[in-house]
């Protein structure tokens, strides 16, 4: 009895400061409802006189839709986290204005739209898509030896790199491309994407930017331009998802994935979606990353207006960066994390990360079936992504290949160990060719 007294008294400081975060995160929280509700009014305003087809937002639209939903059926839906956000303000109807003229947030609804709002960055980099005809997204193609490939008319191994979440294919370029032995530059052609509405890849208004959508723009600027018959592929965090629809699609064409810090959580409930929305972003103040992640994922408007504060004005913030450190440069986590709208960030954090949390099960599904080399990394240091996503995609598919590295987090599982995460992925694609 006596040890049971010590053991809840060793508890006590915890649960302490628990109870302290969860009271100053009420607080917190129950003011950010009232702003996002206040900015509700502002950006609807603004974007009537601004905006020929203003896009309507998530606030009062009621989806109306229920039930189980076979893949592609679900693969065609929006994210119940869209409509459904818990807000103080709005739960208690204070406007009763659901009856909306415009339509409930489809994505911008029918009509043409612009290809950027009010809002986002006009900058060259930004809207250099638009000078384009066809939308493809923007690729970093690295070919193998032209001189090998003719003489010994070999058909070079291909690799598809998917980025993560607020991230472009420069993840790929500045932490895998430089650290490839000779030996795979010339056997391999690599390919690093910048996913549809990051990087320099077309940042449309009239898109859902659901897992369909991400998984056929891959499909039309990789696949079938470059016409892959066989391919690895090798993704980072919210890319995994991706990677997985892309692989559950083509299971005879994929000869293994690369899976880091996949944002995979099993679950029965109906509400699938909600599970990665409250692990990864929970309302919570404390650590200061999930305060940030809560804001920009509960609140549309807050989530805008740091987009129009900080992206838009992107050019304005590196070259204060780059003039306090004296960097000309500017590292590429940094710079990516500007490389996107609002809209096409608002959408893919649901669409793909919450509403692909139902997806994935089936994924694996195929995945386990075609019997596909699968190789997952997670750093046990991740505050992004927990290391129990992993864990249990393992339990998913037992034959998985797993490594959890010590004193690594969500970046530094590859950014700092550049060369030795490049060897082992040479040796698993040379492993899984065989």
């Amino acid at each position: 009895m006596l040890r049971v007294a010590k053991l809840s008294l060793q508890k006590w400081p915890g649960r302490a400061l628990d109870a302290l975060n969860s009271a100053i995160s009420g607080i917190v929280f129950a003011l950010l409802d009232l702003l996002d509700f206040i900015l509700c009014f502002f950006y609807r305003f603004v974007d009537g006189v601004l905006e020929e087809n203003p896009i309507p937002c998530y606030c009062y639209h009621n989806r109306g839709k229920q039930g189980i939903l076979d893949v592609e059926e679900e693969e065609e839906e929006v994210s119940e986290t869209l409509y459904e956000r818990r807000n103080f303000f709005r739960q208690m109807d204070l406007l009763s204005l659901k009856e909306r003229s415009h339509g409930g947030g489809e994505g911008g609804g029918g009509g043409k739209l612009r290809s950027s709002r009010w809002s986002d960055c006009g900058c060259e980099s930004c809207v250099s898509w638009q000078g384009k005809g066809e939308e493809k997204l923007h690729l970093v193609v690295r070919e193998p030896s032209q001189a090998r490939s003719i003489s010994q008319n070999v058909s070079p191994e291909n690799v598809v790199f998917i980025h993560g979440f607020l991230s472009s294919s420069s993840f790929w370029t500045q932490t895998v491309f430089p650290y490839l032995s000779e030996a795979t530059t010339l056997h391999f052609r690599m390919f690093a994407l910048d996913l549809l509405g990051f990087g320099r890849s077309p940042k449309p208004l009239n898109c859902l930017y659901r897992v369909k959508e991400h998984r056929e723009m891959i499909e039309t600027s990789v696949i079938e331009q470059f016409r892959l018959k066989s391919f690895h592929i090798v993704a980072h965090s919210m890319g995994c998802i991706i990677a997985l629809a892309l692989a559950s699609k083509y299971p005879e064409s994929v000869k293994s994935i690369t899976l880091v810090a996949p944002p995979y959580f099993p679950s029965n409930e109906m509400k699938q979606c909600y599970t990665p929305l409250n692990k990864l972003a929970g309302r919570k103040v404390w650590p200061p990353l999930l305060l940030a992640s809560s804001i920009m994922s509960w609140y549309e408007h807050l989530g805008r207006t740091v987009c129009f504060l900080f992206c838009r004005n992107h050019l304005i913030w590196e070259w204060i960066i780059g003039s306090i450190t004296r960097r000309r440069d500017l590292n590429f986590l940094v710079r990516d994390m500007t490389q996107h709208t609002h809209h096409s960030a608002w959408h893919t954090m649901h669409n793909v990360i919450c509403g692909g949390a139902k997806l994935q099960d089936k994924y694996l599904e195929v995945v386990k079936r075609a019997g596909i080399s699968l190789r997952i990394i997670h750093g046990d240091k991740d505050q992004v992504v927990p290391v129990e996503c992993s864990h249990n995609m393992k339990s998913k598919v037992p034959f998985a290949d797993l490594q959890i590295l010590n004193d690594a987090d969500h970046n530094t599982v590859i950014v700092g160990r550049e060369k030795s995460f490049s060897r082992d992925l040479e040796k698993f694609w040379l492993y899984s060719g065989i």
